[in-house]
């Protein structure tokens, strides 16, 4: 299964979390994702304009391991699996801190700390979006606060099984970096929860006394904590939520070493084309040189015509081969690595495409429900493909990891930022009549729309998706799925 969540990223930016989660009993998993890229000419990119260099430079790609899933209240309750292994690794260290345990204690606090995040986050979106009655809202509320409050008091205890004088400062730090994690996730969960719930009228009070004891702890530790009236030390606050986010994320990240893909068969192709050339030239020359001998005017005027020739079938040659090249194989590929244990790869690459290679099915997703009956029709656009083929070994990734996760995450950004290079100014000004018969200005956004198709295929099945996402030289204005 492929599922993917799009969403703005910054101002310029489009996020695509891309999950391609396994089937368990599946050895061997291939997935495939095409993202067809339908971008309005008078922008000016193709060919000529946006070589693939400049596509790469704009395009950032994370691959990490899908965190594994856990419901808020099972963290530390019932099986309690992620508590359990928490606690046997502090266990560990503290009746013998060697350097395999510390790594192991330092594993489990980054992915405890990434497991509570994920339930949380889930947690807090399924009672944003809850439709049922306020008093039903109101007690998912208050069993998020108790969950979430339980995980903080059971990992906090934890403290006392490492206060000991064999433990170091550094095997302190690993855990305040946890633990200062975990609150920063409360404070910002239970924040949002807190606005959304007031918005809709419902009672605050247990959000707001777990926010206020989180605050006074966070106090007691030296925490850095959010002010109203302190600029400097809010940088400070937001530098060091993202740091430690990479820090408890970094176990889930994995190592995709990227190398150009057909590099032989490319070599072999342009030797081809090379041996193509000469045999032209050669046979040109024998034949010339028994007609008018050597040394002759006539025969020196044909050499260095079929010269001339010869380099042109070699240019020719190699355009062909680079384009049966680029048709059967991928720009980049690369192995996706756990602890130096290879468990699948990654190819990609870019084209642009010809309005007629678009298959039928892209092309009904894309050309119904346009803002206008004329609006983008393919003459007025450009087409950019972005292809993807990833392979799964999935028994090696249950081997790999001490969790079972479902698969694994390709976050990919793009930045449009080359795309609005020749793009007008971002508002326009246009007259209009009032009521009462005099003109006045307006200002208008000047918006250019690139739709996006996705293009997914899994075990057999094919899934399309198509966004519109509109841009303009402020940035990206908006983004929506069209159905």
């Amino acid at each position: 299964m492929i599922e993917v969540n799009t969403k703005i990223h910054d101002n310029y930016s489009i996020e695509f979390k891309t999950s391609f989660v396994t089937r368990r009993k599946l050895k061997n998993n291939d997935f495939s994702a095409y993202m067809w890229f339908f971008v309005p000419n008078s922008l000016d990119i193709n060919k000529e304009t946006y070589p693939k260099s400049q596509f790469y430079q704009d395009i950032k790609s994370n691959v990490r391991l899908i965190t594994p899933k856990f419901l808020l209240h099972d963290i530390v309750n019932g099986d309690a699996i992620p508590l359990c292994k928490l606690r046997d690794a502090f266990s560990a260290l503290a009746s013998a801190p060697t350097r395999t345990a510390t790594r192991e204690y330092e594993y489990q606090i980054k992915m405890f700390a990434a497991i509570t995040h994920s339930a949380a986050r889930d947690a807090c979106n399924y009672i944003m979006h809850h439709n049922g009655h306020p008093e039903e809202t109101s007690q998912l509320c208050q069993n998020y606060v108790k969950d979430y409050t339980t995980v903080l008091r059971q990992y906090r205890e934890l403290r006392l099984v490492i206060s000991q004088p064999t433990i170091t400062d550094e095997m302190m730090s690993y855990y305040r970096y946890g633990d200062e994690y975990l609150s920063n996730m409360m404070q910002y969960y239970c924040t949002a929860l807190l606005a959304h719930m007031h918005n809709k009228g419902m009672s605050v009070a247990p959000l707001q006394q777990c926010i206020t004891a989180e605050n006074r702890y966070r106090d007691s530790r030296h925490y850095a904590n959010l002010k109203e009236d302190d600029p400097k030390g809010n940088r400070n606050v937001v530098f060091r939520h993202s740091v430690l986010k990479k820090y408890v994320d970094s176990d889930l990240f994995l190592d995709v070493p990227k190398r150009k893909d057909g590099k032989f068969v490319e070599q072999l192709y342009l030797g081809i084309a090379a041996g193509l050339a000469m045999m032209f030239a050669t046979v040109v020359s024998f034949h010339f040189q028994q007609l008018f001998g050597n040394f002759t005017l006539p025969f020196f005027v044909v050499l260095v015509i079929s010269y001339m020739i010869k380099d042109r079938i070699k240019e020719l040659s190699r355009y062909y081969f680079a384009h049966r090249i680029g048709s059967k194989f991928f720009d980049n590929k690369a192995d996706i690595l756990i602890k130096d244990e290879k468990i699948g790869s990654i190819k990609e690459g870019m084209d642009f495409i010809s309005s007629n290679k678009l298959p039928q099915e892209v092309k009904r997703v894309r050309y119904t429900q346009r803002l206008i009956e004329a609006e983008n029709r393919v003459s007025d656009e450009n087409i950019l493909l972005y292809r993807m083929a990833v392979h799964i070994n999935r028994d090696k990734l249950n081997g790999t990891n001490a969790y079972e996760t479902a698969g694994i995450n390709d976050i990919i950004r793009f930045n449009v930022n080359t795309f609005l290079k020749k793009a007008d100014n971002p508002r326009v000004m246009r007259q209009v009549m009032r009521n009462d018969g005099t003109v006045g200005k307006v200002m208008c956004d000047k918006l250019y729309y690139v739709n996006i198709v996705l293009q997914l295929a899994y075990d057999g099945n094919t899934t399309l998706q198509r966004f519109r996402v509109a841009i303009n030289r402020d940035g990206i204005h908006s983004i929506e799925e069209v159905k």
